[in-house]
């Protein structure tokens, strides 16, 4: 799929959104903002699992509580579908019947979820298509990063690190990718190919993670490093947990991580750890807070009968999307810990306080 934006639009309506705090909550069940009185205004949010950690730590409270300060009347009605599309499909269906009137949605399943959209659209309820796009093109707004760029400047940080490193043109790696299910997975990994396939290095072999469960990246990497050994000269991890699956991996083989170039994603506090101990070299830094803030805007205007003008379409679908970052070591302090997406307490523990001190992480 190729998604076509316009940077400027795009910076331009991220700075239009609120600022807000981060704050902890539970990755499943159901929760509730704003009065919870029995009329007041019904917003569903369904996110797709709780593996993870950014939905229970970012998305949920940040869009919470946008929502709350848009309309303190409004109930945020709230379920996670722990990897399972039938699970989603149920926690969908008893909201419509609840009587939400949008749903924001954030699909396990991109193709399965398309029967929750034309369920929602035969009671005239609007769907939000959140972080990642429903198959179809049904949806009334789609709000998420450029995905394709994600997967490229993942691939073009990977390229980068194996030629500073020395490792020739020829050499071999491996690519662990997201979900199958997931269509964000399939345009990170669009967006990496088109950097790897001209970089001259050789794709030893490739794996699209079932559920970006990290066991499951763990398990195929084991039987990699047993297969090639040596020839593995660094690995293209699709996030942060695909990533730790790897370390595991890799620290159970004796392979040595400091010699193994390994990328990530979601800017997670164990992958922002695991860079500051060399294990991994670069995530990717999405700053979650706009995202939910502007699908809560959507949603309560669409409750109001409003609707916005998106900057860009993404297969018909209305679309706002935002600029991903790659951060390194060298802009933790930066990005990262200068927007509060993670504190400098919470990243340089004793185990990590040196490490930060020597990237200026204070």
């Amino acid at each position: 799929m190729k998604i076509a934006t316009k940077r400027a639009v795009v910076a331009a309506t991220a700075l239009l959104l609120t600022a807000g705090t981060l704050t902890a909550c539970s990755s499943t069940g159901s929760s509730t903002g704003g009065s919870g009185s029995s009329g007041a205004v019904k917003i569903g949010l369904l996110l797709p699992d709780d593996v993870t950690a950014r939905y229970a730590a970012a998305d949920k409270p940040y869009f919470t509580e946008a929502v709350k300060k848009l309309d303190p009347k409004a109930t945020v009605l709230y379920q996670n579908a722990a990897g399972s599309a039938a699970k989603q499909q149920q926690q969908a269906q008893s909201m419509l019947a609840q009587g939400v009137k949008v749903l924001v949605l954030d699909a396990f399943d991109g193709a399965a979820a398309a029967t929750i959209v034309t369920q929602a659209k035969a009671k005239k309820v609007p769907v939000i298509d959140y972080d990642r796009l429903v198959n179809g093109g049904q949806s009334d707004y789609y709000i998420s990063f450029d995905n394709e760029k994600v997967g490229e400047l993942q691939g073009q940080a990977f390229v980068d690190q194996l030629k500073k490193e020395g490792v020739p043109s020829g050499a071999g790696i491996l690519m662990i990718n997201g979900s199958p299910t997931d269509n964000n997975a399939t345009l990170f990994k669009q967006g990496a190919h088109k950097i790897i396939d001209a970089s001259g290095y050789k794709v030893l072999a490739e794996y699209d993670t079932p559920g970006w469960l990290p066991a499951n990246a763990q398990s195929w990497a084991t039987s990699q490093f047993t297969k090639f050994g040596s020839q593995i000269k660094g690995i293209y991890a699709a996030n942060d947990g695909t990533a730790g699956g790897v370390i595991a991996a890799a620290k159970a083989k004796k392979v040595d991580l400091s010699k193994l170039a390994l990328t990530g994603q979601d800017a997670s506090l164990a992958g922002v750890q695991s860079i500051l101990a060399g294990d991994q070299f670069m995530t990717v830094y999405k700053a979650i807070k706009p995202e939910a803030e502007k699908a809560a805007q959507l949603a309560v205007d669409l409750v109001k009968g409003k609707k916005p003008t998106a900057p860009t379409t993404v297969s018909g679908v209305p679309s706002f999307l935002l600029v991903p970052v790659a951060v390194t070591v060298d802009n933790i302090e930066s990005t990262i810990v200068k927007d509060n997406f993670l504190k400098a307490s919470d990243i340089c523990t004793s185990a990590y306080a040196a490490a930060c001190t020597k990237a200026g992480i204070q």
